[in-house]
């Protein structure tokens, strides 16, 4: 990952186009990077997931942690992938152990990290995605380029 902030736009027209930046991404990422996903219910934030996941060589099934907050995965590197949906901020989040989790090993991934922005490190990689009128979506990320 470079030191200097970039920002690339995609445009993807499936679920398997926006699995692959994922994967993409995934084979970018250092240890210790955190990916900030945003965007609204059904956009594709667990897609992006699974495909950052395949980079790193998780064959486990990824589903999103709606109800158990962070879900572990052991592969090429440790995938830590959080879904703060549920949580109401950064107080919160404090109180689950959250805290710890952004500056740890592997890559840390974050579905709503808009609850928690105010924590989020300075090297975070943001990802969001706008669902188009289309049913396309358009993709920013900004910190690296996958």
């Amino acid at each position: 990952m470079s030191s200097m902030a970039s920002t690339t736009i995609y445009r993807s027209y499936s679920e398997d186009e926006t699995k692959e930046i994922g994967r993409r991404l995934g084979n970018t990422c250092a240890s210790g990077t955190v990916i900030s996903l945003r965007g609204p219910l059904g956009a594709g934030k667990t897609v992006i997931a699974k495909g950052v996941a395949e980079a790193l060589g998780i064959t486990e099934a990824i589903v999103s942690p709606t109800f158990t907050l962070v879900q572990e995965y052991e592969g090429s590197m440790h995938l830590h992938h959080m879904d703060l949906y549920r949580i109401d901020g950064v107080e919160e989040f404090g109180g689950i152990g959250g805290e710890e989790l952004l500056y740890g090993e592997g890559i840390i991934l974050i579905e709503w990290s808009e609850k928690i922005e105010p924590i989020l490190p300075a090297h975070t990689v943001r990802l969001s995605i706008a669902i188009e009128s289309d049913g396309s979506r358009t993709i920013t990320v900004t910190g690296v380029e996958p």
